[in-house]
């Protein structure tokens, strides 16, 4: 007889569930890449083209957008915990597109000038609907001593 870890059992069945929201995702017209990462910026899962370096640089830097975005939005709107629904960077060469993902959580794409961004915003609201009920959430990190 084995006995499992329940956590790792779970875990793994996470990253499959991860791996598969983001095997869809990148399926969409015109996604390149997809990563899901935590709210501090730490790679949970990437698309499989996606080198571990350019998914934890990407992490990273959209942790902090997403942090700016939010800044931004309630400093102009004056409420101060306005909620963020997606930020979309547009680049000569495609879109960068942001959404929370669950608690703690976040979902990136980059996808190239051509993508259907109405279709990629629907798709990934449905698949988030799915996923953030299953896996997408991160326990809150707490840094004080």
């Amino acid at each position: 007889m084995t006995l499992t870890d329940p956590d790792a059992a779970q875990s793994a069945q996470d990253l499959e569930w991860t791996r598969r929201a983001l095997q869809a995702l990148t399926h969409l017209h015109g996604v390149v890449h997809g990563v899901v990462l935590t709210s501090d910026g730490l790679v949970k899962g990437a698309s499989s083209g996606l080198s571990r370096s350019a998914a934890e640089d990407a992490a990273a830097v959209t942790a902090g957008l997403q942090s700016c975005a939010r800044q931004v939005a309630g400093a102009l709107s004056g409420q101060s915990g306005t909620a963020l629904r997606q930020v979309v960077v547009e680049t000569g060469d495609g879109f960068v597109f942001s959404v929370p993902a669950g608690a703690h959580t976040q979902l990136m794409l980059y996808t190239t000038l051509e993508a259907d961004l109405g279709m990629v915003s629907y798709e990934v609201h449905r698949h988030l609907g799915k996923l953030s009920e299953r896996v997408l959430s991160t326990s809150a990190r707490d840094f004080r001593q």
